[in-house]
């Protein structure tokens, strides 16, 4: 809808409310019933004699029906607010047929775009509720830790900073904090990004929504529980689309100066006209310059186009939430992606097994899984997936944040971080791994090193072959990550990505967002809820994957309903080929205004003449916009990977590649 004619932002409550499906939305049903009615109308008129009388009503019903959807929002935003819009130009074309007696072009102009305008609305109304669901991500309540040592329990709105929160294994953090006593591990994923637990102990700052995977902690509170990283994330998110809904269309930019420029031209040519020859030929011959100047096919065109392309790319998995998003998207040059979940599958996986003393990888990665089974760390379902027949283990004992040890046929294995068991002549593999952005686990036999297992979060099999194709077309490309930076340095060159920017928070992803921008329209991609201000910050936010968070789902302007990264060169290829369509129906529609505009001053084209002129020209750019409905590229088919071949070297290290 024209930006002055838009209704009022939509208000906290209205973002919760589900779409309303289409036969029960009125900004659908008036335009639809405007079409019916002037169908009813026309083929009275042509096919029963002396129906002109109810053929008019019913001219006059259309009219006033598909009037009703943009001749209020025109003139409030005129007098109000003193916009200027698509909507007002086809309110003064409609005026001026009516007053030249042609009621049925008039009603047929108010429907035609009433209907282009609604359906383009429809395009865009897309459920806000996910926004607030980030806030589901801090608990109601929380355990604090009284000054006389007992334990009680306050609502989250009651934290304050310096209050001792006591964590269990399984809960969620409720507000910011430092840890001021125990050892766990966080699965921090929701919030930074990261896949893999972060260990934590005394001293470390901890984020609100983290969920304690292991043992108990004790959290100092840095934040009050009303105003924490999380709810940040939902200011900036709530910023960036305020300030995102307030930028003009193509189709409004252009509206400016044709509106007043349009109105002055068929004053003077009624007023000139006026003092040179007839007044009553001269004011008729000005109402016809306002119907020829009237963009109805600029008006129509566009919207076609954008629902038409919109239409297509949601058949091969792409969701573009409305026209301005796909206006945009076919001029992005700059690409920020995230890399867990985005570049990354989102599955941690065993990677690499080094072993020591004679024993096999087999007999490393059984230990390791029997005694991982018993625990709930992703890193242990990593390896117990790449173990699926351990042994039983017994005696099992976990120590929060370091290990676990246990029995295995009377013989004592511990596995745990390098950190807590040393990897004795391992030590430079260990560091090794690390550099190649692995997370290293450490097996003792007997409290002796035997092996290693790297587990690394592993890049999606098409991310290289993505990466260079869009490389190779002039898209710069940048990484933002949570990430520690070696993991992310370690995954960027494997990918093919210069520009690697790690350990970043939620806000930091949007200043970088803010950033790159400098360097042309950027687009980013993401799927956490840690990427939902950056992607709200960006010219276009990508949510990847449909089983992406509902916060990243709902802060940006186009969805993929797959992963495939293939997607994103799809879409964007897609999206230009629209925007040269768009262009050219703008072009034809300026072309066709401004051939029109001396044959109507001069009065070589009557209104009939203008009327047919136009309307054929709405045939030829709708059936141009439809163009964009077309899809040029194959489906995309799965991308093969390779066989992971292993060998043994002559030191019995077993390696995997």
């Amino acid at each position: 809808m024209d930006a002055c004619c838009a209704p009022a932002t939509a208000t906290a409550t209205r973002d919760h409310e589900e779409p309303t499906p289409w036969w029960r939305d009125r900004a659908i049903l008036i335009p639809v019933a405007s079409g019916l009615t002037l169908l009813l109308g026309l083929i009275l008129e042509w096919f029963i004699p002396g129906a002109g009388l109810v053929a008019t009503a019913l001219f006059w019903v259309s009219l006033l029906l598909g009037a009703s959807q943009f001749v209020p929002g025109a003139l409030t935003g005129l007098f109000t607010r003193g916009k200027l819009g698509i909507g007002l130009l086809m309110t003064i074309s409609a005026t001026g047929a009516v007053l030249l007696g042609f009621i049925e072009e008039a009603a047929a102009l108010a429907f035609l775009y009433s209907i282009a305008e609604a359906l383009e609305d429809k395009a865009m109304d897309k459920a806000r509720s996910g926004l607030r669901a980030l806030l589901t991500l801090i608990p109601s309540t929380a355990t604090i830790v009284a000054a006389h040592g007992g334990a009680r329990t306050v609502q989250v709105e009651d934290l304050v900073p310096g209050d001792i929160l006591r964590l269990a294994a399984g809960e969620r953090l409720a507000t910011d904090g430092v840890v001021r006593s125990g050892h766990s591990s966080l699965d921090v994923s929701a919030i930074t990004g990261e896949s893999i637990p972060v260990e934590v102990g005394p001293g470390d700052a901890v984020l609100a929504g983290s969920i304690n995977t292991s043992g108990a902690l004790e959290v100092k509170a840095t934040a009050a529980g009303t105003d924490n990283s999380l709810t940040t994330v939902v200011k900036l998110v709530e910023q960036a689309q305020n300030d995102k809904g307030r930028r003009a269309r193509i189709a409004d930019r252009l509206a400016r100066p044709l509106v007043p420029g349009v109105l002055i031209l068929a004053i003077l040519v009624a007023a000139i006209g006026s003092l040179l020859g007839d007044p009553g030929v001269w004011i008729e011959r000005a109402l016809v310059v306002l119907v020829a100047a009237s963009p109805c096919a600029l008006a129509i065109s566009v919207p076609v186009t954008v629902v038409s392309a919109i239409g297509a790319a949601s058949k091969f998995g792409v969701v573009i939430k409305s026209g301005a998003a796909f206006e945009r998207l076919g001029g992005i040059r700059h690409l920020a992606l995230d890399k867990t979940g985005t570049l990354t599958r989102n599955r941690p996986t065993v990677t690499e097994v080094l072993t020591t003393g004679g024993v096999s990888r087999a007999e490393v990665l059984d230990w390791a899984a029997a005694l991982e089974a018993h625990s709930t760390h992703p890193l242990a379902a990593a390896i117990t997936a790449a173990a699926p027949h351990p042994p039983v283990a017994q005696q099992v004992s976990e120590a929060a944040g370091q290990g676990i040890t246990g029995v295995i046929t009377g013989t004592r294995i511990a596995v745990g971080s390098p950190r807590w068991l040393s990897p004795g002549p391992l030590a430079t593999e260990v560091e090794s791994l690390e550099e190649q952005g692995m997370t290293v686990v450490i097996v003792h036999r007997d409290d002796q090193p035997v092996g290693i297992v790297g587990v690394r979060d592993e890049l999606r099999p098409e991310t290289p072959e993505v990466i260079r194709s869009l490389t190779a077309e002039g898209f710069g490309i940048t990484m933002l990550t949570g990430d520690n930076t070696r993991t992310a340095q370690a995954l960027a060159v494997e990918a093919g990505i210069q520009d690697v920017r790690a350990q970043l928070r939620p806000e930091d992803k949007a200043r970088a967002v803010a950033d790159l921008h400098e360097r042309g329209p950027v687009a980013m991609i993401g799927d956490g809820i840690n990427d939902a201000p950056a992607l709200a910050s960006a010219d276009i936010g990508i949510a990847m994957g449909a089983r992406g968070s509902d916060a990243a789902i709902e802060s940006a302007d186009v969805a993929f309903t797959g992963d495939d990264l293939r997607l994103i060169p799809r879409a964007l290829h897609h999206a230009r080929r629209g925007r040269a369509i768009i262009n050219q129906n703008i072009v034809l529609s300026l072309a066709i205004i401004i051939v029109l505009l001396p044959l109507a001053i001069t009065g070589v084209l009557g209104l009939a003449a203008v009327v047919l002129v136009h309307e054929v020209a709405e045939v030829i750019v709708i059936t141009n916009g439809l163009r964009a409905a077309r899809t040029k590229h194959p489906d995309l088919n799965p991308v093969a990977t390779a066989t992971v071949p292993t060998d043994e070297d002559a030191h019995g290290k077993t390696r995997v590649y």
